[in-house]
Order: structure tokens, then sequence, then C-alpha cells
């Protein structure tokens, strides 16, 4: 047999098997759709089946199990000394890498340490000043500072307290430089009066303002909480001492004025400029050489009365020199010109007689002749 009759017989069986193929196909399908294939028909036709037939054993039906129904027994009841059943939180299976480690240490910010007192702070007890610590200031321009406290008041020696009115927002160098001041020179001053400190007049602590309250001027050290402005002091009989009043003693003044320049290195009163004329300024700045500033003029009292009239001359004073009159000064210059006169009539006869004894006559008078001026050219 030649090739092409070979071929020819090969494509005949491939048809063949594939049709006989989806006649099986469509009869197995047939079988499912209907059911009609029983468990002894089966054993029956599986004797007769054709080897090909368990190709499709699997697309057949299995047979049904009959439902059983079981007793499901129910769980016993939770004893009351049980331990709670809330479940415990796994652990993370999964290890985090450096890098997302290090992503949650830039997202979530570093605790911020705990400022520590300054040296000032442990030193101004409550032995020796009210003065409660605030929060740091932050203004505009550079106003504000650190390490400030509330000034309330001052405690004496002898445990009684000064207050401050208003409360002055200080930093905490300025406030203990107010409190020894208080403390070592106003209290023993006033000690010497009769009488005890009891308030301290504040006109004015902190402000972020320019010198002077001059708008665009250099800041002030109020600005910085590092000046004061004292007015006076009251004592606890309720005398009130103005440090600018004439009419307190000169030497108490004078006293205010040198512990004040001792203690605080910028020191204005009246006499600086007539800004300071109704108050006086305390601070503490700080300048090239430690250079300090004290300008306050302690003024001598007014008078009680002013003086409308000039006082008695005294009588062993020396007489006074009375000037001459207009009017008498004119009569004597009268007597003078007619006692010439007089005196002239008399020597009258005796220049005739000397005129004639002469025979002269008497020589003309002339004109004095006026020079003309030359014309010069130039």
């Amino acid at each position: 047999m030649n090739f092409t009759a070979r071929k020819a017989s090969r494509k005949w069986a491939n048809g063949a098997f594939g049709r006989i193929g989806a006649a099986m196909v469509t009869a197995a399908a047939a079988a499912l759709l209907i059911g009609m294939p029983a468990e002894p028909a089966l054993a029956a036709k599986a004797s007769h089946a054709a080897p090909w037939d368990n190709l499709f054993r699997h697309l057949q039906p299995r047979p049904r199990a009959k439902a059983r129904h079981a007793v499901v027994p129910l769980p016993k009841p939770r004893p009351a000394e049980a331990p709670s059943d809330e479940a415990e939180q796994p652990p993370e299976k999964e290890q985090a890498s450096p890098e997302k480690d290090k992503a949650k240490e830039q997202a979530t910010p570093a605790p911020q340490p705990t400022p520590q007192p300054s040296a000032c702070r442990l030193a101004l007890t409550d032995e020796v000043a009210i003065a409660p610590s605030i929060p740091d200031i932050r203004g505009t321009n550079g106003c504000g500072g650190e390490d400030l406290v509330r000034l309330e008041a001052i405690v004496l020696p002898d445990k009684r307290r000064v207050s401050v009115k208003p409360a002055a927002i200080l930093r905490c160098p300025m406030a203990s430089a107010v409190a020894d001041w208080i403390r070592n020179d106003l209290a023993p001053l006033a000690e010497r009066l009769g009488s005890t400190v009891s308030d301290l007049d504040n006109f004015d602590s902190f402000e972020c303002r320019g010198r002077n309250r001059i708008v665009g001027a250099k800041l002030s050290e109020h600005g910085r909480a590092n000046a004061l402005d004292v007015r006076g002091f009251k004592l606890a009989d309720g005398t009130s001492i103005s440090l600018t009043d004439r009419t307190v003693p000169r030497k108490l003044r004078e006293s205010v004025l040198h512990s004040a320049c001792t203690r605080f290195s910028t020191v204005l009163g009246p006499g600086s400029d007539w800004y300071h004329e109704d108050h006086i300024h305390l601070d503490l700045m700080e300048r090239r050489g430690n250079y300090r500033i004290c300008q306050w003029d302690v003024w001598d009292p007014l008078p009680q009365k002013a003086p409308l009239l000039p006082a008695e001359r005294p009588e062993e004073a020396p007489p006074r020199e009375v000037a001459a009159k207009p009017e008498d000064a004119k009569s004597d210059a009268g007597k003078h010109d007619a006692g010439k006169s007089e005196a002239a009539h008399d020597a009258e006869p005796e220049a005739e007689k000397s005129n004639a004894e002469k025979d002269e006559p008497p020589r003309e008078e002339k004109p004095a002749k006026k020079k003309r001026r030359q014309n010069r050219r130039s």
C-alpha cells in the first residue's frame, strides 16, 4: 500500500473515532439530565461496555448518601472562677525594616527634655520673695525673655511682706536684685523713720516697646523684662514716700539714690530727661566694660511761700548813693550858664578898652574854604 492510501485510511479512522466519541458524549449528557441509569443497569451494562467507556466515568452522577441527623451536645457553662477570656494581642510577626524605623522616628517628634531651673530660680525661694515662674515669652522684634517670674511680694527678714502693686513680670536676676534692694536698703531706711515698708509702687515692668515709648526707637529694657519703674513706697503707718517729691527730705532721697545706683546698672530720674520726671527707672542692662549710668538730680525743696517784696535793708548796711534827678541837673546847668554870661558881660568893657587903645580894626573872619574833591579815574 502506498503512502497516499495509508494517509487516507488514517484520516477515515480519525474521523470515525471522532464521530463515535461525540455520540458517546451526547449520550452521557442525556443520561445525566434524565437520570435514567441505575445501579443494576450500570452493572449489567458494564459487562458489555466498550473499552473506552471508563474514560467518562467521572462525569456520571454519584449516589447520594442518606442524611443522618446526629445530636450535637451543647458546651458546658463557663465556671465563675475561670480567667477572663480577653484575647491576647498576638505579637507582630513581621519585623520592621530599618527604613521604616527611620521614617517612624522622623514622623514622631522626640520628647523635649524638661528644662532645669536656673541658679537664680533656685536661690529665689519663698523665704526671699513670692515670685512664681511663668512660661517664656517670645514676642516680635526680640521682645520677651527666658527664666521669667511674676514678682508679687518681697519677704523681709522678719517674715513681713512688701507687696508689689501691681505684680511685676521680670527676669529672675532683675527680680532678685529688686528683692535685695528692698530687704537690705529700703527696709532699714524705713526702720530709721520709725516704721516698716509695706508696699512698692510699680509704675511699669515688662512691656514690648521702644525706649521712652517712641515708635521705631531701640528696644527698651522693659521689652526684655529687665527693667522696673518705681514711683515710691508706702510705710506701714500709711505714709507714702514719692521719690521725686521735693517735699520729701533731701537726705532721705539721697540715701535711696546711692543705694539704687549701687545695685542697678542704670538709674534714671529727674534731671536725666523729661521722660523720667515723675518716676525712677531701674534696670540691669549689660554694657561694655561694666559701664553704669546714674542720672538722678535730687532737687532742693521749694520754699513754702514765694517772697513778694524785697527784704528790709539792715541798719548796718552802708548808705546808698542816690543818683541826681534830670530836673536838678537842668537847674544846675542853667545856673552855670548864667554865671558864665555875667562874667562875659563884665569882660566886654575891658575888651573894648584894649581895642581902642590899639586902634586896630577887628579882623574879619573868612569862611573856611571847602576843598574840592578831584575825581580820579581809575
